[in-house]
């Protein structure tokens, strides 16, 4: 019925660039550590949500298109930048109302650390991502039959196999990093320290990605 060609050696390759650091495992860690295993593990969800939209719009094309115009790769990169580069800015400005508060009128849970929030932070990081776009281009159909009677399914297929193991791997992290979330919630200076890294990591990953090349 469908025209995938070594599926097993496809979700190898997905799950090693899963476990590559990038802005996805960037947001999601970052979540984690900073509000729980749960927040880390819904903005996973949220990484998922964009990845599906990444299969679809390969389906029909749309993704190809992208790709194919300089102008449109453009839009997609500097946007994915410029929102990487406005939620390490924002982690980091606030790092500085943070440590006047006291520690007994501190939160345990972000105000931030909403579930639509960690969705639409989580989906819009993969969603503006072109590497993630010029992966569904150029890797996927090198699994799928040239010329097949299925080639809509067998990309849908490829697309869901993809979205599931990076969810997989993307809330294995969550977790293994929620660990230390509760000391972290306790501990007024690590929190700041964690908050501007991973606000200065999302920063650098902006600048990186907004000097890539096609």
């Amino acid at each position: 019925m469908f025209d995938i060609t070594s599926l097993w050696l496809f979700v190898l390759a997905v799950f090693l660039l899963s476990i590559t650091p990038g802005p996805d495992m960037a947001y999601v860690v970052g979540q984690s550590v900073a509000n729980g295993r749960k927040a880390g593990v819904i903005s996973a969800a949220g990484v998922a949500l964009g990845s599906c939209t990444h299969a679809i719009a390969s389906v029909i094309g749309l993704t190809a298109l992208i790709a194919a115009s300089p102008v449109m790769f453009s839009i997609v990169k500097y946007a994915g930048a410029l929102y990487l580069m406005y939620l390490g800015g924002k982690m980091i400005l606030g790092t500085l109302s943070k440590g006047e508060v006291t520690q007994d009128d501190a939160p345990s849970i972000k105000k931030d650390a909403r579930l639509q929030d960690l969705l639409s932070k989580g989906f819009i990081t993969t969603l503006t991502n072109p590497k993630v776009l010029l992966f569904f281009v150029s890797f996927f159909p090198q699994f799928v039959v040239p010329g097949g009677q299925h080639q809509m399914e067998s990309f849908l297929v490829l697309g869901l196999a993809y979205t599931l193991v990076a969810f997989v791997t993307d809330a294995m992290f969550a977790v293994l990093a929620g660990s230390a979330a509760g000391a972290v919630s306790r501990n007024r200076k690590i929190q700041i320290l964690l908050d501007r890294i991973v606000g200065t990591a999302f920063i650098a990953l902006g600048v990186r990605l907004a000097l890539t090349h096609r």
